[in-house]
């Protein structure tokens, strides 16, 4: 009780420094102003220093946003080391119209639910600002030692997703705490224990020279659209269930969503029913998905009556947390280039790719953990995967690969993250904060009283 009234006490100043925080538009995609990118950051190492974090320091790589590390040391030489992880950049704020208020004036939100509603709120600046809550309820000397890694260029994707087992001392920890993930609905704590691996792939066709008169010519000249849309209804089947083979698929025996919410976080249209089969956790978690994120066509409203010469698609793959990258992408290469519609060879193009990834949920952070969330919400914490990927998750456990890796966080499912009115509940926020003091807490008594060596900590972090 004594910690949640810490916590309630700083809820004021905390909500206050995430409206400061949200009101910058730090975009890190190609295209948007680099300096409100520095300006969230300066304002971050600002927070950080008064938060009693005595060591901050600025990672320059080549073309990415600077990288905010910190230190605290541990308070004694065998109390554990945890990382904390979060994002200052966001997502652009798209067609701004379909905001109900602007992107980047953070505004309250409406009805019976208190929270502010901004572009990047909650992805990942309440994250952030969580962790800037558990440092200032203990006074900047919590019971383990600390280090800080806050990135600013998450959603684009940069060099440091890699750097981390380049740098192994510096990230040496016992346990990481990943906070750009959130609850799987508000008033449920959820720990996140997989991700979906995810890459693309471009597909295109040419047939023609140039467009030739559909009336002259169509019927025998090959319409290289037409080509391509039969190259692409091969990818599922007649349920909406991926028909590459070699893509991995499995049951999923966690928490999931109900079907009706779903529907309502996806937005699907009254009547349109919902593809593929089995669960739902299985379809989003554990199976592959393939997404036409892109098709370069003429245009209906300036189309001409021509057969098309030239068509191209991009396409995303979401795979098993345990399937090998590259295999997912060539099972996906390899059945295209094996297709050849109406007799035309397809050209295809593998494009980046990104690992999925399963944590170990028996070690003593986790203990740590279930028993935190129970004391912030009351209740069991759930566990569920995400079809999202963290790429730089990847690199963080190489750089420690005894620590135990946790995700949770403020953010929930129902938050419109990379979509118009994303918002944050300051309930979330403030159960998140007492999670995450409670987490320290309980892990380094957890970890005093356990051999370091039998935890699979790695030792390299502690004085």
């Amino acid at each position: 009780m004594k910690l949640e009234a810490a916590v309630d006490d700083l809820m004021g100043t905390l909500c206050a420094d995430l409206e400061r925080l949200a009101r910058i538009p730090s975009i890190a995609f190609p295209g948007f102003p680099a300096e409100p990118v520095l300006e969230a950051h300066d304002l971050l190492v600002e927070l950080l220093r008064g938060a009693g974090v005595p060591t901050v320091e600025r990672l320059d790589l080549p073309d990415t946003s600077p990288v905010i590390y910190g230190e605290i040391p541990p308070p004694t030489p065998d109390a554990p080391t945890v990382l904390l992880y979060g994002h200052y950049d966001v997502q652009p704020p798209g067609d701004e119209s379909l905001w109900e208020s602007p992107p980047f004036e953070p505004t309250p939100l409406e009805g019976t639910e208190a929270g502010l509603r901004a572009r990047g709120i909650a992805d990942d600046k309440s994250n952030i600002i969580a962790h800037l809550g558990m440092l200032r309820a203990y006074g900047g000397r919590p019971p383990v030692g600390i280090k800080i890694v806050v990135e600013g260029q998450e959603e684009y994707g940069s060099a440091f997703d890699d750097y981390p087992p380049s740098d192994p001392e510096r990230f040496a920890c016992d346990a990481m705490v990943i906070a750009d993930l959130g609850n799987l609905r508000p008033g449920t704590p959820t720990l996140t224990t997989a991700l979906r691996g995810a890459c693309e792939v471009v597909v295109e066709v040419r047939t023609l020279d140039e467009p030739r008169h559909s009336g002259e010519f169509g019927g025998a000249a090959p319409d290289a659209l037409l080509v391509l849309l039969k190259a692409l209804a091969t990818l599922h089947d007649v349920h909406g269930d991926v028909a590459v083979e070699g893509l991995r698929r499995e049951d999923w025996s966690g928490t999931s969503y109900t079907e009706d919410e779903f529907r309502e976080l996806a937005g699907v249209v009254d009547g349109v029913p919902l593809v593929g089969s089995g669960s739902l956790g299985e379809r989003l978690w554990t199976g592959p998905a393939i997404t036409v994120i892109g098709l370069d066509a003429p245009g209906v409203e300036h189309a001409a009556s021509a057969v098309v010469p030239y068509a191209r698609a991009k396409l995303n793959l979401r795979f098993h947390p345990h399937q090998d990258a590259k295999e997912a992408q060539n099972r996906l290469v390899e059945h295209l280039r094996s297709l050849t519609p109406f007799g035309v060879h397809l050209t295809v193009t593998p494009g980046d790719t990104g690992p999925g990834y399963e944590a170990a949920t028996g070690g003593p952070a986790y203990r740590a953990a279930r028993a935190a969330l129970k004391e912030a919400w009351g209740k069991d914490a759930s566990f569920v995967a995400t079809g999202g990927s963290i790429p730089l998750v990847n690199g963080l456990a190489k750089a420690a690969p005894g620590a135990e890796v946790l995700l949770f966080g403020a953010q929930n499912s129902m938050c419109n993250l990379h979509a118009p009115n994303e918002r944050v509940l300051f309930s979330e926020l403030r159960n998140t904060v007492v999670a995450m003091a409670a987490f320290v807490r309980e892990y380094a008594d957890g970890f005093a009283a356990t051999d370091v060596t039998a935890q699979g900590g790695t030792g390299e972090s502690r004085a």
